[in-house]
C-alpha cells in the first residue's frame, strides 16, 4: 500500500525456459489497473509489477489466484500496510485466495509460519540428509538426544541472528558447505565402520552443533524470500523455528520407524554401504554444483 487507495504489486511466478506457469493475480471487483503492467524474466521466474487504485482501499476484499486450483504448488502472498505492518499467507490449490483485513492476527501468524518451517525442513533434502547421516552414526538414543538438542540450538542462533540482521554471511558458499557437511558424516560413517572412528562418533554433538551454525544461515536465507511482518518479527521468527523442528523430528520418527522395521530382516554385511554410499555422493554432486555456482 503506498496511499489510502493506491496500491504497488509484484508477482513472481516460475517458469521453464520461456514457458511460464498459468496462474495469475486476481484483483477484488473495486480495483482498476493506472497503467500497463511491467514483465520481465530473472532466470527461471517471471516477474510482473503494476499499480492499481482500489476504490474503498483493500480491507475486507478478497484477493485470488486464479489458476492456482488445478496446481500442485503453493503461493506465499504478503501484503504490506501503509502503517509498516503486514499479513502473510500461504495460499494452496485447496485455497486459492484470502482475505484482506484491517490487521493480522497472532494466531494468523503462527500457523503461516510453522507451516512454512514444516515445508521448508521436509522439502529441505540437504538438511535431511544430515540429519540422516547422523542418525546413522549415533551410537545409542541419549546421545541421540544430545546430538539432536545441539543440532536444534545451533540453527536456532544462527537462524535469529541472520533474519534479525546480526550477522550477514552470502548464502551461495553457505549451501555449498551444507553439502559439504552432508560429505564429511558419510566419510566418517566409512571410516568408523572400517575400524577408525572419528570425531563425529566420539562427539557426535559437537560436530552437530558445529555444522547446525551453518544450517541455520540455509534456514536464514529461505526465510527471507518469504519475508517477515513487521509487527511480529519475533512471533514469526519463533513458529518458523517451530515449524522447521516439527518437520525435523517428523522426519527422525519415520527413520526410527523404518529402521525398526528393517531390523526384521537378516541382511548381509555390506548393505550398510547402500545408504552411505548414496547419501555421500550426493553430497558430492551438491557440493561441486554449489560451488561452481559462485567461483
Amino acid at each position: 500500500q503506498v496511499a489510502e487507495q493506491q496500491f504497488d504489486v509484484l508477482w513472481r511466478v516460475p517458469a521453464r525456459g520461456d514457458m511460464r506457469l498459468g496462474i495469475y493475480v486476481r484483483m477484488p471487483p473495486n480495483c482498476e489497473s493506472e497503467v500497463e503492467a511491467l514483465t520481465w524474466q530473472e532466470g527461471g521466474t517471471f516477474v510482473e509489477r503494476f499499480s492499481i487504485t482500489c476504490d474503498g482501499g483493500l480491507t475486507g476484499q478478497q484477493i485470488e489466484i486464479e489458476g492456482l486450483s488445478s496446481t500442485v504448488i503453493d503461493v506465499l502472498a504478503r501484503f504490506e500496510r501503509l502503517d509498516q505492518t503486514t499479513q502473510v499467507r500461504r495460499l494452496t490449490p485447496a485455497e486459492p485466495g484470502f482475505l484482506i483485513t484491517a490487521s493480522e492476527s497472532w494466531s494468523e501468524v503462527a500457523s503461516t509460519y510453522s507451516l512454512l518451517g514444516i515445508e521448508h525442513i521436509l522439502l529441505g533434502f540437504d538438511h535431511l540428509l544430515f540429519v540422516l547421516a547422523l542418525l546413522l552414526l549415533v551410537p545409542n538414543m541419549r546421545m541421540l538426544l544430545w546430538t539432536i538438542t545441539a543440532f536444534t540450538v545451533a540453527h536456532s542462533l544462527t537462524l535469529a541472528a541472520a533474519t534479525l540482521g546480526w550477522a550477514d554471511v552470502p548464502q551461495q558458499p553457505v549451501e555449498a558447505v551444507i553439502a559439504l557437511s552432508i560429505l564429511f558424516v558419510a566419510m566418517e560413517i566409512v571410516h568408523w565402520k572400517q575400524g577408525h572412528p572419528g570425531i563425529t562418533r566420539r562427539w557426535p554433538w559437537l560436530v552437530a552443533f558445529t555444522f547446525g551454525l551453518l544450517h541455520g544461515f540455509g534456514f536464514a536465507g529461505a526465510l527471507n524470500v518469504f519475508g517477515l511482518p513487521e509487527h511480529a518479527i519475533p512471533l514469526a521468527l519463533l513458529f518458523f523455528n517451530l515449524g522447521v523442528e516439527a518437520g525435523q523430528l517428523m522426519f527422525i520418527a519415520a527413520v526410527m520407524l523404518a529402521w525398526v522395521l528393517l531390523k526384521r530382516i537378516s541382511w548381509p554385511d555390506w548393505v550398510w554401504r547402500v545408504p552411505v554410499y548414496s547419501i555421500g555422493a550426493l553430497a558430492a554432486f551438491w557440493t561441486i554444483e554449489r560451488i561452481t555456482g559462485f567461483a
